[in-house]
């Protein structure tokens, strides 16, 4: 099993706590570099630390990845993997990379990810403002998401969105709580609790 752990913006302290627990109880533990393996260092003394290229060569990148692939495969057939990653695993990360690689050759390696705080929210802290209403997340690329806090009426607002060329649509409601709901677009529900998330993909 292969558990994608996020491990914060950069303070040991703001790992969480099911994230330490992780850490600290896996078989073999894998980090993204050494800022990393510092961040994890109060948790564990013996992380294998991958290569995971800054650059703007997609061939080297995908040759890392596989590369890391074949060195975390064996840790995640025998038993728990853990794979460190800043911020959080699914958001900007190259955990989605890596997973596109061990379905290709690895599918009998299962996998999943626990949250971590992303740079994105840990910059209004950082920053000391305080964000409310709109805002506009991009890395640079064509904007081909966009995410719904508080929706109260999800079919009625992915119908909206329809108009602007959005397709799919998965509805959140109180993640990681008690009645936790995840909706996919065909199943959206007329209303929703003040607890809920819609992402609408292009």
């Amino acid at each position: 099993m292969l558990v994608a752990v996020g491990i914060g913006p950069g303070d040991p302290e703001l790992l969480t706590v099911k994230a330490v627990k992780l850490i600290e109880a896996a078989d073999q533990v894998f980090v993204p570099g050494n800022v990393a393996k510092d961040i994890i260092a109060p948790y564990r003394k013996d992380p294998v630390v991958l290569s995971f290229p800054m650059t703007a060569d997609e061939d080297h990148i995908t040759r890392c990845i596989e590369k890391n692939a074949a060195i975390i495969a064996p840790g995640a057939k025998e038993g728990l993997a853990v794979f460190c990653i800043l911020g959080d695993p699914n958001f900007y990360g190259t955990f989605g990379r890596l997973c596109e690689v061990l379905d290709r050759k690895y599918p009998e390696i299962a996998y999943t990810a626990v949250p971590g705080v992303s740079s994105i929210t840990a910059f209004a802290s950082a920053a000391g403002i305080t964000l409310n209403g709109g805002i506009e997340i991009t890395d640079g690329s064509e904007q081909t998401a966009t995410i719904r806090l508080k929706v109260r009426r999800p079919r009625e607002t992915a119908d909206e969105l329809k108009k602007s060329g959005y397709q799919r649509f998965i509805l959140a409601e109180k993640m990681y709580m008690d009645g936790q709901k995840i909706y996919q677009t065909d199943e959206l529900p007329e209303e929703s609790p003040y607890f809920s998330i819609l992402y609408a993909g292009k």
